[in-house]
């Protein structure tokens, strides 16, 4: 896998001209985006900039975070508090990300979508209202462990980090983690399945593989 140094600023401008004139694989007429990485890799950041960037093309963009569709306390502690694998496979609720957010972004749907569900904190649900994504809109999907669902994605980024950068960008309290990300990188090899593949170890100065067809 080849990389190529690329600024941030750059970067975003590239995954957005891409996305703006993507046609949806389903036929539908919503593009989906994931931004697929660690915490310590930051991709809620790269997806914020990249959805203001659409914006500011015309495009209405709804960005989610999977930090709103944890499963309860009940079934995420099931195994302990630290457990890698129940964080591997039983923390994120991506029944409710098929039903709330992709469901509605499927041809013919109802663009309703619902931007986050559980609130960790208060272990509680967020009661937070619908957002419809007119047609024509773009959801950007954030998060880690996003690849290997079978997500319908039109346009997938892994931000990747190697061992010993995601051990030393990682908190502390979240060391426990790491062996889950190890398990993904055997099991899902993101890089494998994602459209681009962002370098990040310095965060300074990121690398990417650019994207198919360009």
């Amino acid at each position: 896998m080849r990389f190529e140094a690329i600024t941030w600023e750059r970067l975003t401008d590239a995954l957005a001209a891409h996305a703006d004139a993507l046609e949806p694989a389903d036929g539908g007429p919503w593009v989906k985006i994931a931004v697929d990485g660690a915490p310590a890799a930051r991709p809620g950041d790269l997806a914020e900039s990249v959805a203001e960037a659409l914006r500011l093309r015309g495009r209405a963009v709804l960005p989610v975070s999977t930090a709103g569709f944890l499963r309860p306390a009940s079934l995420r502690y099931e195994y302990g508090r630290r457990d890698p694998d129940s964080y591997f496979g039983s923390w994120f609720d991506t029944g409710a990300l098929w039903r709330e957010v992709f469901g509605p972004l499927e041809p013919g749907g109802s663009g309703r979508v619902l931007p986050d569900l559980w609130d960790p904190a208060t272990d509680r649900a967020t009661r937070s209202p619908y957002q419809r994504l007119p047609e024509g809109g773009v959801l950007v999907l954030h998060g880690p462990l996003l690849l290997g669902h079978w997500f319908p994605f039109d346009l997938a980024v892994h931000l990747r980090l190697s061992a010993g950068a995601l051990r030393r960008r990682t908190a502390e309290d979240e060391l426990w983690t790491l062996p889950a990300f190890e398990r993904y990188e055997d099991e899902v090899a993101p890089a494998d399945g994602a459209d681009a593949v962002v370098r990040a170890d310095d965060p300074g100065h990121p690398a990417w593989t650019g994207l198919p067809g360009e």
